[in-house]
């Protein structure tokens, strides 16, 4: 245990010596005709009386303490190291095709939604792309805005010339905002249906292996039918990440789950912090401020 003002304790000098000076006091003695019987002496009962008079020195002895802060630790929890997940999202005019009984945009949007429900603890953003990037969500635990964002962000409501699809330059920006984030593990999650030119002639290396140095994973899903691009898998690849064709819907929620058993994030001691323990404090003044209550109804010194 430990106190927030411990020099407050100082001031228990005052109680103690009180106390030293009620217990040896002898106080004027009051003859009475029964001090020349030869009676035993009450050696209990004086006892008793002394005690009696210590009883509000130690309430005052309590109140000091209450004043110094009592603190106690808390018991140390095992909480789990964040991991920063942006998702990279295509939204380009191909992304309105048939999509199991939906589109490939509205699948790929309530995948996300699902993902962030039961992956708790960590920080999520979204960056949209087609000829341009928009970081619509930056990292943050509170997803609420992933909710809000369906309706906003349907390709057949964005401006025509934000259509097409730049998946390096998404990746590239992701990459800047993973690294202006919080500390802890970095991954991307792309979603897109197609092939992009600004992979082609060895940028495709040149993108994975500056992820790769700065300790970010991507996790490509590919959200039509057939295999994804070469150059989208040599970049899952060489991040440590994976590249998933989502054939259906039912098949894109499969492939969240098993990114979520891949990325589990490590489970680290947290320091313990200090809280207020009045408690035993408080029932102990309670207890003794009672108990003196009882004395005064008989337990007192009288000269007769």
């Amino acid at each position: 245990m430990t106190f927030a003002h411990p020099w407050l304790l100082a001031l228990l000098v005052l109680p103690v010596g009180l106390a030293v000076f009620l217990w040896k006091r002898a106080g004027r003695r009051v003859p009475l005709p029964f001090d020349h019987q030869p009676l035993r002496r009450a050696r209990m009962l004086g006892f008793l009386l002394k005690s009696a008079d210590l009883l509000p020195v130690g309430l005052l002895m309590i109140a000091i303490a209450i004043l110094a802060g009592p603190r106690r630790f808390e018991q140390p929890r095992n909480e789990r190291e964040m991991s920063n997940i942006l998702f990279c999202l295509d939204v380009s005019g191909s992304m309105m095709a048939n999509f199991g009984a939906a589109t490939r945009y509205d699948a790929a949007m309530e995948a996300v939604n699902d993902f962030i429900t039961f992956r708790k603890g960590d920080a999520f953003g979204l960056t949209v792309f087609g000829s341009s990037v928009l970081n619509w969500v930056p990292l943050t635990n509170d997803v609420s805005a992933f909710r809000c964002a369906p309706p906003f962000l349907r390709p057949e409501v964005l401006p025509p010339w934000f259509g097409g699809t730049n998946i390096g330059m998404a990746l590239r920006s992701a990459e800047k905002t993973l690294l202006a984030g919080e500390t802890g593990d970095r991954m991307i999650v792309l979603f897109t249906d197609g092939m992009s030119y600004d992979l082609t002639n060895g940028q495709d290396l040149a993108i994975a292996q500056s992820l790769k140095a700065n300790n970010i994973k991507v996790y490509g899903v590919h959200v039509a039918e057939g295999s994804a691009p070469d150059e989208v898998g040599v970049i899952a690849s060489l991040t440590g990440g994976e590249i998933f064709s989502a054939g259906d819907p039912g098949a894109l929620k499969a492939v969240f789950a098993r990114i979520d058993e891949m990325e589990k994030a490590p489970l680290k001691r947290s320091t313990p912090d200090p809280v207020d323990f009045f408690q035993p404090f408080a029932l102990a003044a309670l207890g003794i401020g009672a108990l003196y209550l009882l004395t005064l109804f008989g337990l007192r010194y009288t000269p007769w």
